[in-house]
This record gives C-alpha cells, sequence and structure tokens, in this order.
C-alpha cells in the first residue's frame, strides 16, 4: 500500500504563522501592520485573506536573529 505524502504548506494563515513564530496573534497582526513581517494579500475587496509564505518567515527570522547576534 502506497502512504499518503502531505506536501508542506507554502504559507500560514495569521494563526498558525503566531504560533509558528510563537508571538501571539495581536503582535503578529502588530508587526505586519507596520511593515515588519512579510505577508501576501490573496483576493479582492475587504476579505482579502491574508498569508505567510514559509519561506518568507524563514528569512525574516534569520535577518533577525543575525541583528541580535550583531547588537549583542
Amino acid at each position: 500500500m502506497n502512504a499518503v505524502t502531505v506536501s508542506p504548506s507554502l504559507a500560514l494563515r495569521p494563526r498558525e504563522a503566531a504560533q509558528a513564530l510563537s508571538i501571539s496573534p495581536r503582535l503578529l497582526w502588530q508587526l505586519t501592520k507596520d511593515g515588519h513581517i512579510p505577508c501576501v494579500r490573496v483576493g479582492t475587496g475587504k476579505r482579502k485573506a491574508v498569508l505567510y509564505p514559509v519561506a518568507a518567515l524563514e528569512s525574516w527570522l534569520t535577518r533577525q536573529a543575525a541583528a541580535a547576534k550583531g547588537g549583542e
């Protein structure tokens, strides 16, 4: 029998992204609003979905860690 493989997500919804970063959803929204965390808005009108590409979050987190290390 073949095993079912699930491909990893390309992007996370806000709640998932906050959990992955170990921050609160409120802090995630504030960082997003301020333009610090990369996101993609998909759709039209008032109900655009906000998605956080996993690769962009990983790059952002790596830059944050490097900046923190350089500031020590």
